[in-house]
């Protein structure tokens, strides 16, 4: 498994799996295996993990073992996969590190990075048929607007929608959508960027969508007592977890039974999220915004 993304907040996420020996576990962002390898060699040959990953390049990070399973899929299969192998219901604890892979990053072709001059693309999935140059090319102001609105937090987003309309028969490259954010950014460069880039890449990904699938499938194929571990990388994200761990839905809304007690799917161990100490961001800086939640299923 090659260090090609450096595991965010490791031992941290790993603990609020309370691993025991013999357990079954799922890893449903395997990436470079990082977070794998380190819940592999905590297992004995009773113990058994599943790692999923929608990315053809992680493929080349599987190290042979009879402890593990690679599945090559998005994560929200995970319910359909865990009924395959029998283990509804039956697992031990699920993580998840959602967000970009450094990998995925720094692969110019990939399209994810303002850094680099690529055509625009930003699949997880390259198989998946709708890429950014697809949504530059057919979004119309409104849904620009909203897009940006919410997954950006962009402050001039409708200001913006219209000259991403205007021009998109001159917007095929990274460098070329840097181009034009360049003479609408509001404040620093690198963060407008990054706002904007970030909010085309959920929406090319459906990020939220499959993230809200995976966490209902995560409570289902939990057995009572299983653990949920989440990093999270942005508020967008966080909201989510928080949300669903805290009431079992995606609204933070405490649901009733006709006897007034609140139904909760499970008990939060993490009031407040846990953050990467000073030591783990200088040597990892894009451990920074990450934030780890936990939860144990009631």
């Amino acid at each position: 498994m090659q260090e090609y993304h450096i595991p965010v907040l490791l031992e941290e996420s790993l603990a609020g799996l309370g691993i025991v020996s013999h357990g079954t576990y799922v890893d449903v962002t395997f990436g470079a295996g990082g977070h794998s390898k380190s819940i592999l060699n905590k297992l004995d040959a009773k113990g058994h993990l599943y790692g999923f990953d929608q990315d053809e390049d992680a493929v080349a990070n599987i190290e042979a073992s009879d402890q593990f399973t690679f599945i090559a899929s998005n994560f929200k299969y995970l319910d359909r996969f865990m009924r395959y192998y029998d283990k509804y219901g039956k697992v031990d604890g699920v993580l998840a590190d959602l967000g970009v892979s450094s990998h995925q990053f720094d692969i110019p072709e990939r399209g994810f990075s303002y850094r680099f001059d690529a055509k625009l693309d930003m699949r997880m999935d390259v198989a998946q048929e709708f890429s950014a140059l697809d949504l530059i090319a057919t979004y119309n102001e409104q849904q620009w607007v909203g897009i940006l609105s919410e997954y950006g937090e962009v402050r001039n987003s409708k200001t913006l929608a219209r000259a991403l309309v205007q021009k998109r028969h001159k917007i095929k490259t990274t460098f070329e959508l840097n181009e034009l954010l360049s003479e609408m950014r509001i404040g620093p460069e690198y963060k407008y960027f990054a706002k904007v880039y970030q909010a085309i890449r959920i929406e090319v990904n459906d990020e939220i969508g499959v993230l809200r699938e995976m966490l209902n499938a995560a409570l289902e194929v939990l057995r009572p007592g299983g653990w949920l571990s989440v990093i999270s990388y942005h508020s967008l994200e966080d909201r989510q977890v928080k949300n669903f761990m805290k009431s079992g839905n995606f609204e933070g809304e405490l649901i009733q039974d006709d006897f007034g007690k609140v139904e909760l799917a499970f008990k939060v161990k993490t009031k407040k999220p846990i953050l990467p100490s000073e030591e783990e961001v200088v040597r990892n800086t894009r451990s920074k915004s990450a934030k780890l939640r936990v939860a144990q299923k009631l």
